[in-house]
């Protein structure tokens, strides 16, 4: 488990401190695919926020590159693989 992912579990009070191991394995798997999936949702609207369309092109999109780099932050902060 990614330490910044149990510290918040423990603040949002599902579990006690240090006793991530004391869930069973489904409630760990279930409690993992929801912040990953809480994780990939705020990355994609960073970079939504930082997709500009192209003039010339509408069907063209670009991504600013510091919106690119805060949403993989925030995935590798968290552990979330791509």
């Amino acid at each position: 488990m990614n330490q910044p992912l149990e510290d918040l579990m423990y603040q949002a009070g599902l579990t006690a401190s240090g006793c991530w191991d004391q869930l069973d394995q489904y409630d760990r798997d279930a409690v993992i695919r929801l912040a990953n999936m809480i994780v990939e949702r705020c990355s994609e609207l960073i970079i939504e926020q930082g997709t500009d369309w192209v003039d010339f092109a509408p069907s063209q999109t670009a991504i600013r590159p510091q919106y690119w780099q805060m949403a993989q932050h925030i995935k590798q902060h968290f552990g979330v693989e791509e």
